[in-house]
């Protein structure tokens, strides 16, 4: 819900703020005084075309701020923490900078986005109806959604069902696509597979055998040198021949100090420690003697070595670094074979669901178009009924649901179903075209609202529209521009009932010039013009109840100090209070 409108160097408005509320806010005012730039101010605020010519002369750009409550409105607040802006205290700021020169900047939550992201947050939170918008129940999609909300549960059921299978055939035909287009490189992918699990096979390694084999070939390449290298190691710790070795030379160290033991406690220690070492020094040398005598010559051995490293060095140079990396390849590459070779198996599965699936959304679809024939009956006559109140006693909305016919595939696919006998043209939201028609006069031909109403017509059609859907909650804020154009007497007051209720379930903004209407207000703004000889300016006023009835005898009779413009305006108040007051308690009107 829009809590507040800020308006700065629009047309004749220099600087106004609008505060709004829940229930029905009029906005009157002489003509030419700027209660359309109110307007203007929100189509701004919903991401409109901005027009340069609307900036105040002399200012350099014309600003509007609109606060809104975030309330039950999570969607809404989803997508502008998702734009980058911030929610405090549920509100939200949306703002619209138009620059003289003819830029514009938006911005959502204090964060700066494009346009069209502030359309695409701002739109559906505010229907504009007036003498020349583009209006929102005027495109074929809002049609079929309006028509599927007014038909309750059972078929928004059925919607979400189809929508739902709708996503899977698409999943699926889309995946059967690809597996057939790919059956040549699927298979040439499964003889390179098989080729490369051929020489793994062949082969057969074992895990880390490549790195024991490098040992190995080191060990047996190498044996003299190392068993050179072993021997002297060995007469170094222990000469067979008495030359000096480590033993002799650690044993003479342990008898030096332990002949001094008895007169340093330290000295026993060190010679104590001499010994353990002694013993460590046998314990190697016999080690490396053992090493010495184990390594042997094996010219065989080497060349079995080298030629098993071959063949592994020729695995890994395809498959993997490592003889590891060469295993795991082919694990992965037997199973990928497995999905390969099933090429036929897996196209008969996908052709099956497909047919699954085509078979259940013809189902769906034709439950879907008599669900919304039924709606469609209900709601045309809802509309009709309450046109008959709005000065149109003769017009009379049907809705047509459509569905256009295809020519019959050889095999089925793509945006098309078989329902009830009959291929038809289909998509996400069914086989159904939607479309509200008007015959504004008896016995004249039903037409299209945006061909077969005039201005006036089409708002009021917009309004009985709304009031229709009103249960369905599907928009919080409206906004009717001279929505009583041509209508007087009775049916304004009409008029003014039916946006009072409306307004029980929306908030609701009306500009208007009948007093009929703007009694009926829970909230009334006047537009005050001044001038000083050069320039003119704008400001918004919210009126008190005395206020209201001078605003009124002021519509009525032209002036403010009619006493019978002022008793009329009072009768027009209190006839109108009862439905002023069906709002709940605590709500804000008043």
């Amino acid at each position: 819900m829009l809590e507040e409108l800020r308006i700065s160097s629009l047309g004749v408005i220099d600087s106004s703020t609008l505060e709004l509320g829940p229930g029905l806010t009029v906005i009157t005012g002489e003509t030419g005084a700027g209660k359309t730039m109110v307007v203007t101010a929100l189509g701004l605020l919903l991401g409109g075309r901005a027009d340069s010519g609307a900036v105040r002369t002399g200012a350099k750009q014309a600003r509007v701020e609109g606060v809104v409550s975030t309330g039950s409105l999570a969607d809404f607040r989803t997508a502008v923490e998702q734009s980058g802006g911030e929610v405090e205290d549920d509100l939200v700021v949306l703002a619209r900078n138009v620059a003289a020169q003819g830029r514009s900047r938006a911005w959502v939550g204090g964060a700066s986005v494009p346009v069209t992201t502030l359309a695409e947050i701002a739109e559906p939170l505010v229907a504009v109806h007036g003498q020349s918008d583009q209006h929102r129940l005027l495109r074929p999609g809002e049609q079929r959604s309006s028509l599927d909300r007014f038909g309750g549960a059972e078929l928004a059921a059925t919607a979400e069902a189809y929508a739902g299978l709708w996503a899977e055939l698409a999943a699926t035909e889309r995946t059967l696509a690809e597996v057939l287009g790919s059956a040549r490189e699927r298979a040439r992918e499964a003889d390179l597979l098989r080729f490369g699990l051929g020489e793994v096979e062949a082969v057969d390694p074992r895990p880390g055998e490549d790195a024991e084999l490098a040992a190995e070939e080191s060990r047996l390449g190498f044996a003299d040198t190392l068993r050179t290298a072993a021997e002297q190691a060995r007469e170094a710790l222990s000469s067979d021949e008495g030359a000096a070795d480590a033993l002799s030379t650690t044993s003479a160290a342990r008898h030096a100090l332990e002949g001094v033991r008895e007169h340093d406690a330290t000295a026993g220690e060190l010679a104590d420690r001499i010994a353990e070492l002694g013993h460590l020094l046998v314990d190697v040398a016999g080690d490396v003697a053992s090493y010495a005598t184990s390594l042997e010559t094996d010219p065989s051995r080497l060349a079995a070595v080298s030629e098993r490293r071959a063949a592994l060095t020729a695995l890994t140079r395809k498959y993997g670094e490592t003889i590891d990396e060469v295993l795991a390849w082919a694990e992965d590459g037997a199973k990928r074979l497995l999905d390969l070779e099933d090429t036929d198996g897996r196209i008969a599965e996908l052709q099956a669901r497909r047919d699954r699936i085509r078979g259940e959304l013809g189902n769906l679809a034709s439950t879907l178009s008599a669900q919304r024939e039924e709606a469609a009956t209900r709601l045309g006559a809802a509309v009709s009924e309450e046109l008959t109140s709005l000065a149109m006693p003769h017009a009379t909305v049907t809705i047509a649901v459509t569905q256009h016919e295809a020519p019959a595939p050889e095999t089925p696919a793509g945006p098309i179903l078989h329902v009830g006998g009959r291929w038809l043209r289909a998509g996400s939201h069914g086989v159904d075209d939607v479309e509200f028609l008007l015959a504004a006069n008896t016995g004249a031909e039903a037409r299209p609202l945006h061909k077969g109403a005039s201005g006036g017509e089409l708002s009021r059609v917009m309004l009985a529209l709304e009031v229709s859907l009103a249960e369905t909650g599907s928009v919080p804020t409206f906004v009717f521009d001279e929505v009583d154009a041509g209508v007087g007497g009775k049916a304004a007051i009409e008029v003014g009932r039916r946006l009072a209720a409306l307004a029980r379930t929306s908030q609701v903004l009306v500009v208007t010039h009948l007093p009929q209407v703007a009694a009926y207000a829970d909230r009334h703004v006047v537009v005050h013009k001044s001038s000083d000889g050069s320039v003119t300016t704008a400001g918004l006023v919210t009126l008190d109840e005395a206020s209201r009835e001078q605003e009124l005898s002021r519509m009525l009779a032209g002036v403010e100090d009619s006493d019978s413009a002022r008793a009329h305006a009072r009768e027009l108040l209190d006839a109108a209070a009862p439905e002023r007051a069906c709002l709940p308690e605590g709500s804000g009107r008043g």
